[in-house]
């Protein structure tokens, strides 16, 4: 089984960190991964993305155009611009939240988040849109929307690993204090799915 992930968001978002999340959670179950990661200008809001490429026969970190099995979109902006690496049948899984990027800032371009939500709707078959605000009001911060997002993942089927290997994933790699937060993370979303 193989399995080509792309993550993207803004930076600030944990995007990295959902990406070694996953890395280690698939090296933990002996999957093969290769990573890549292009951060840019993360630190001032610009664009973050990586891509992930879990299991045999995957030579290169990058997910050619039309490979990707799921896209993980911390912002719906960032996904629609991501969206040609979408393969045919894939899954997105996108933050509803729009995070202006620093690109759209200083090209003053009109940046609208809906917008951008309903061209992924239009444009994807399976497609998960995450209430980032409903989830950090629910679980009192909105510093855990990364493990929330690979929550919603995990429920689209493409993510590859199960809740469990990401539990071990988030124990290892996250500060102790933070360990109950982001188990409740991790599960708000399958939680969420049986409430609606």
């Amino acid at each position: 089984m193989s399995k080509n992930i792309i993550l993207c968001g803004v930076g600030g978002q944990g995007t990295i960190l959902a990406s070694r999340l996953i890395a280690s959670a698939a090296m933990k179950k002996g999957l093969p991964i290769k990573t890549a990661e292009t951060i840019g200008m993360a630190q001032r809001g610009g664009s973050v993305f990586s891509h992930l490429r879990m299991g045999e026969g995957a030579n290169s970190p990058m997910v050619a155009r039309g490979e990707a099995d799921l896209i993980i979109g911390f912002e719906p902006g960032e996904t629609v611009r991501l969206l040609p690496f979408l393969k045919q049948d894939g899954a997105v899984v996108v933050s509803r939240r729009p995070v202006m990027p620093v690109s759209a800032l200083l090209g003053k371009s009109a940046y609208d988040g809906e917008e951008m939500l309903r061209y992924l709707k239009e444009n994807v078959r399976r497609l998960i849109i995450v209430d980032a605000d409903l989830a950090a009001k629910e679980l009192g911060s909105a510093k855990v929307l990364n493990v929330v997002l690979l929550g919603a993942a995990l429920q689209s089927g493409e993510l590859g690993l199960e809740e469990l290997d990401l539990e071990e994933a988030v124990r290892e790699r996250v500060p102790e204090r933070f360990l109950e937060l982001n188990r409740r993370a991790l599960a708000w979303s399958r939680l969420a799915e049986a409430m609606h």
